[in-house]
């Protein structure tokens, strides 16, 4: 009768998810999953063909979480794109090495930023329907404008750069997106 496997394809994903969460997706080789999993390198390569297929379930992986982490977010403002800001910012604060890996990398596995951004909620697409219900005559624009307020404020946040609390960051948004509107 054959082994029963302990390693599985799950298990590593989870564990290579949790150390890129931990330590960032660079720090995911072969030895440091091996470790933290318990195992060999063995198991990594009899399920993978290399570490670079492993990494692109782990960068699937964090764009779960990512859409899980947005899906949870608060809906508690008026203005578009206000609400989606802020958490965008708080991932980035709370979840660095993943913010870094899916919205600061060149390695997105085909994906763009607004792909990821947007998700298979179209959370980008609601929030612009939004902004045309609420008399915004080119709602595309004003998603670039906020895009660009709202990245800057969550890469500063990754710096220690950004220090503003919940309410500064509201008004803001608030304020930009009346600018800009």
């Amino acid at each position: 009768m054959p082994r029963k496997e302990t390693i599985t394809r799950d298990y590593l994903i989870e564990t290579a998810f949790t150390l890129a969460k931990q330590e960032g997706v660079e720090n995911v080789t072969a030895r440091k999953l091996a470790a933290k999993a318990g195992c060999s390198t063995q198991p990594i390569f009899r399920l993978y063909d290399n570490m670079e297929d492993l990494l692109k379930e782990v960068f699937y992986r964090s764009c779960e979480f990512f859409s899980y982490y947005v899906e949870k977010m608060s809906k508690s403002h008026e203005e578009p794109f206000v609400d989606l800001g802020l958490v965008y910012i708080k991932f980035a604060t709370d979840e660095p090495h993943l913010f870094k890996m899916l919205f600061l990398s060149d390695k997105r596995f085909d994906r763009s930023m607004y792909e990821i951004l947007n998700g298979d909620k179209a959370v980008v697409a609601e929030q612009m329907n939004k902004a045309k219900a609420a008399g915004c005559a080119n709602s595309g624009d004003l998603f670039t404008k906020m895009w660009i307020f709202i990245h800057g404020a969550a890469c500063m946040s990754i710096t220690g750069d950004y220090d503003l609390g919940e309410e500064d960051t509201v008004k803001l948004l608030i304020d930009t997106y009346k600018a800009y509107k």
